[in-house]
């Protein structure tokens, strides 16, 4: 996949985060549209897209620079080599700690559910905890930021 297709599918990311956060914000829409009896939050999904909003737009980065990595792992790899620019010099460190710190939530969200999936058994159908609204309005603007960043060195 080359950087463009990254770059994409990154800003899809922010874009689907941003109407998960308006869905969770009026209730009427998921009951109208969707037909949702009991309206709920999706903030977590918010979060989780938010996060891989940033993943992909690192991921054109790399790749910008003949980089590509693949799983197992491909997470921590993209982090890390991403991680090598920015102690560089070449990008700036506030793009490191937010994506850090989008990684550290997904990753707690992630941990959330295998938790509870390992409590409750693989077959058992469960409700993830929902983040706070706070933290995931706070991961968008962070996906935005570190997108417009990197969507200016990439092109």
């Amino acid at each position: 996949m080359d950087s463009k297709l990254y770059i994409h599918r990154a800003e899809n990311e922010i874009k689907l985060s941003e109407i998960i956060f308006a869905i969770s914000e009026k209730p009427e829409m998921q009951t109208d549209s969707f037909d949702i009896k009991d309206p709920e939050t999706y903030y977590s999904g918010v979060i989780s897209h938010s996060y891989y909003s940033i993943f992909y737009a690192a991921k054109a980065y790399l790749i910008n620079k003949g980089i590509k990595v693949t799983a197992p792992e491909e997470h921590r790899k993209a982090f890390e080599e991403f991680k090598k620019y920015v102690e560089s010099g070449e990008l700036d460190v506030e793009l490191l700690k937010i994506y850090q710190e989008a990684l550290v939530r997904a990753e707690y969200l992630l941990g959330i559910f295998k938790e509870e999936k390992k409590k409750r058994g693989n077959f058992a159908y469960r409700i993830m905890p929902q983040a706070n609204k706070d933290p995931a309005n706070e991961s968008i603007e962070h996906a935005k930021t570190f997108f417009k960043h990197i969507i200016a060195v990439v092109g």
